[in-house]
């Protein structure tokens, strides 16, 4: 067992995120063969955003970074109206995208990136789908990348970690650090390509079960999580009346 030490997290890392791995090494666990019922339950779940082509996910994504899901969703449909597709957004001016998304944070920023992008590709039918090719424009990295694949249907190329899963990775003890990019790291060594939507799994039990204030006892991940055996499980027994 580590030693704990003392970490500063920004402002875009919740402090709930930093639980068991700071204090534990990584856990021995046999994670493909253990994440698989949590692979079962979600795999047929969609990404919270209700995007329905390839370029409203390149939108969705771009605007939805450090905003809700539930906004990008609310926002959306005003916003398709006035800019249906890549054409239309080309011949925009950034200004004009503001009455549609100035409830989205870094508002200013994100159109700028929006009518670049869509003057560099011109049409809907050139947005391309490659991992190199997307992370390439304003606004979207690996992450964003691997929700537009996820959401066109190609086999993951990497795998999705958003602030859930991040919270969620680290409470089961499969990583041990909040960098995003070093978890998809980690979990791209520890599992098999086919079973890289781990990441989206992992997001979607943080949303419904993980969450900030967790409900482990009915979690089907306890029996393996190393935040629940190791932190819940203490807090059960020492609670418990000695008889």
């Amino acid at each position: 067992m580590r030693a704990a030490v003392t970490i500063t997290l920004s402002n875009t890392i919740p402090r709930y995120i930093c639980c068991i791995s700071f204090y534990m090494k990584r856990s021995a666990t046999d994670w493909p063969a253990s994440l698989k019922p949590l692979l079962k339950k979600y795999k047929r779940s969609q990404h919270p955003l209700e995007a329905k082509n390839a370029y409203q996910w390149m939108v969705m994504v771009v605007l939805s970074a450090q905003s809700s899901d539930d906004l990008i969703n609310h926002l959306a449909p005003e916003f398709f109206k006035k800019f249906p597709d890549m054409r239309a957004l080309a011949k925009a001016d950034p200004k004009s995208l503001f009455p549609y998304i100035s409830k989205v944070r870094n508002f200013a920023h994100k159109a700028q990136w929006l009518v670049e992008t869509a003057k560099k590709l011109k049409d809907t039918n050139q947005i391309p789908l490659e991992m190199e090719a997307l992370v390439e424009f304003p606004g979207i990295g690996r992450k964003s990348a691997n929700v537009i694949r996820r959401g066109a249907g190609l086999p993951p190329d990497g795998i999705i970690v958003d602030l859930h899963t991040i919270r969620v990775a680290n409470r089961l003890g499969v990583v041990d650090t909040t960098n995003a990019e070093k978890i998809e790291k980690q979990l791209m060594e520890t599992l098999p390509k086919n079973e890289w939507d781990a990441g989206m799994a992992m997001s979607f039990l943080g949303r419904e079960i993980c969450r900030p204030e967790p409900e482990c006892p009915i979690c089907l991940m306890k029996r393996v999580c190393a935040y629940y055996n190791t932190v819940i499980k203490k807090k059960v027994n020492r609670s418990s009346p000695k008889r």
